[in-house]
């Protein structure tokens, strides 16, 4: 019976934290994803850069937020073809989330697991 509950446990626990770790890893891809879409559709559909901008910031904070991620966690990138805003020219949002491991310290195996996401959008032509 004592073998039986120390291999119950021995077995249960490093199942359970992996599907902790996949449950994180999903929602910071969800949360990537979700990111960089929206960034990319608000900043195209904005009338400056620098409101595209700000845009696209809260865009990936919202995201962030949703799916419980700290908005440190995420590198954001926007590359634009041409000018940004002019009409025809196309925008691209990378976001890059580090995801921490569950049950962990801050810091501890912080590089272990990362995801990205990138979405290009098309300024419209005719606005």
């Amino acid at each position: 019976m004592i073998e039986f509950v120390f291999l119950a446990v021995g077995l249960m626990v490093p199942i359970v934290y992996l599907i902790l770790s996949v449950a994180q890893l999903q929602a910071s891809s969800l949360a990537a994803i979700g990111a960089a879409d929206h960034a990319a559709k608000v900043f195209v559909g904005a009338e400056s850069e620098s409101e595209a901008r700000s845009r696209a910031a809260s865009a990936v904070s919202t995201a962030l937020n949703n799916m419980g991620i700290p908005a440190g966690a995420a590198n954001t990138t926007i590359t634009c073809s041409d000018a940004c805003l002019e009409p025809g020219s196309t925008v691209t949002v990378s976001v890059h989330i580090n995801v921490p491991l569950p049950l962990l310290p801050e810091g501890v195996g912080s590089g272990l697991m990362t995801t990205s996401s990138t979405s290009t959008h098309r300024v419209d032509r005719f606005g």
